[in-house]
């Protein structure tokens, strides 16, 4: 492996765990997620708008 396809791959960790806990923090704080967040995370942001609370 490359250390440009290292570097990219360490990226992309970071960056959905980035995506993850501002996804999170929102949930928590009662606010809805960004788009991008989601997306980021393999979310449909229209299906996850439909989510009701329990």
């Amino acid at each position: 492996m490359s250390n440009r396809r290292l570097f990219s791959a360490l990226g992309d960790i970071f960056t959905t765990f980035g995506s993850a806990v501002a996804a999170s923090r929102a949930v928590e704080a009662g606010r809805k997620p960004r788009a991008d967040d989601l997306r980021k995370l393999g979310m449909d942001p229209a299906v996850f708008n439909r989510i009701g609370r329990f």
